[in-house]
């Protein structure tokens, strides 16, 4: 092959190189503008935040929550339970039998309670996120109790996303369905309370709380929103979480400070149907925070740490 062949030839190889090297640059850059990175599957707890975790104990924060229902604000309670357990991947449930295959979780239980007018509203919802190396929960469990009976939605996380869904209304519930791994609202409250620094910023894609889609009677579903943080003079962080296509505003208040305590929250959305349906404000302020092993506070003598939650 002559010299000049060579040349040619190098100068095609470079050039294709170089078109490569612009092409993945392109595509990094699009993926840093748009922040469709979701918290790094390599995530780390520090140690102290461990030992918090794993003194035997749960923590338990009680909260004043004024809830949005059918175009009105409803006067109600509200509780945060964090306790890490190690979870079950065969059973899809807590372990009870040690097994190398165990996950650590942190788990949270959190509750609603409120009234309608003559009737109470129950809510329940329980999320299990890897305490380290893992972005989304291998479960969450939803449930929601009212006069006019109940509904329980469950998501296991296999190879996607499996919604279930079981309802009292006819045509509502739902099996199997399948969406494409993803953020999850549920998990943000879970990774404040470990990592903090890794909350995801900018646009998102993002499957809304389990809550807020039950009591807006809409299917599990992405939706894209936009994530801040902005901390105030208080030394407290406001996460806002913005759905332009649901009209929803949900804004977490967390201590910026370790362990990060959940200070409360605001989230605007329409509430009501028809001519009831207006814009509103659901918020919730701390009154207590406790540290204690509850399942061993289940006799009469103990209904004192009520008292002390103001529940």
């Amino acid at each position: 092959m002559s010299t000049k062949h060579i040349n040619i030839s190098l100068s095609i190889i470079i050039g294709l190189a170089v078109l490569i090297a612009c092409i993945s640059s392109t595509n990094n850059d699009k993926n840093i503008t748009d922040n469709t990175i979701i918290t790094p599957t390599k995530r780390s707890v520090q140690q102290k935040i461990k030992n918090y975790w794993y003194d035997g104990k749960s923590e338990i924060s009680s909260y004043q929550l004024t809830q949005a229902r059918y175009g009105e604000l409803h006067e109600g309670t509200a509780v945060l339970v964090y306790v890490t357990e190690p979870f079950s991947k065969t059973s899809n449930t807590k372990a009870d039998r040690d097994n190398k295959s165990n996950i650590p979780v942190l788990k949270l239980n959190k509750t609603f309670k409120f009234n309608t007018g003559i009737y109470p509203y129950s809510m329940m919802n329980s999320t299990f996120f890897p305490l380290e190396n893992g972005d989304a929960s291998l479960k969450i469990a939803s449930s929601l109790q009212e006069w006019c009976g109940m509904t329980y939605l469950e998501m296991k996380n296999k190879n996607q996303f499996i919604f279930n869904f079981n309802s009292y209304f006819e045509g509502y519930s739902f099996k199997d369905k399948k969406i494409k791994h993803t953020l999850l609202e549920d998990d943000l409250w879970s990774l404040i309370r470990l990592n903090p620094e890794f909350l995801p910023i900018g646009k998102q894609s993002i499957i809304p709380s389990m809550f807020f889609l039950r009591l807006r009677g809409k299917e599990p579903k992405i939706y894209q929103a936009n994530l801040s943080l902005e901390k105030d003079a208080e030394n407290i962080t406001n996460y806002t979480i913005e759905y332009p296509e649901l009209e929803r505003k949900l804004t977490i208040k967390y201590s910026s400070n370790f362990p990060y305590k959940i200070m409360g929250w605001e989230d605007t959305h329409y509430s009501g149907y028809g001519n009831e349906k207006k814009l509103q404000t659901s918020t919730a302020i701390l009154l207590e925070n406790i540290k204690t092993d509850y399942w061993n506070q289940n006799h009469n003598k103990d209904e004192y740490w009520r008292e002390k939650l103001k529940l």
